[in-house]
């Protein structure tokens, strides 16, 4: 990203983000829904990771923890205890969702109609992220 000026890099994470929960979505289209939970955490990442360039102007750190990249954004205070809820959800999905042994337990436990509640509430947090970017 060198050469590019900040308001590029922004930019440039947040098409990146848009692209992951359209990625999200054709995972749940074909029923592959650990992926649609893995892209759902990576679109919520990459708009964190917008904002800690926008607010510290600094490189975002090589790390997937949402509540840690919302902290570097100096942006976890402003967000809400759904909103918090819901990037521990997403963390499982980054995490658990990566090791057989965990797969199992989440696909007897979460359904479609989860991972569809599940894009909705991401869609909303990175809504909120954008409307942050514009103050």
């Amino acid at each position: 990203m060198s050469g590019m000026t900040k308001e590029q890099k922004v930019q440039h994470w947040i098409d990146t983000s848009d692209d992951d929960i359209i990625t999200a979505k054709a995972m749940l289209t074909t029923k592959r829904l650990l992926p649609c939970g893995f892209f759902c955490h990576l679109a919520a990442e990459k708009s964190f990771k917008a904002a800690i360039v926008k607010y510290t102007d600094e490189v975002p750190p090589k790390i997937h923890n949402l509540r840690k990249l919302a902290q570097n954004a100096n942006m976890y205070k402003l967000l809400s205890a759904e909103q918090i809820n819901l990037m521990k959800r997403l963390e499982t999905m980054q995490i658990n969702a990566r090791y057989p042994e965990y797969k199992d337990a989440l696909y007897q436990t979460l359904d479609e109609a989860y991972f569809g509640k599940l894009i909705k509430e991401t869609e909303g947090l990175l809504c909120w992220i954008k409307v942050q970017l514009e103050k």
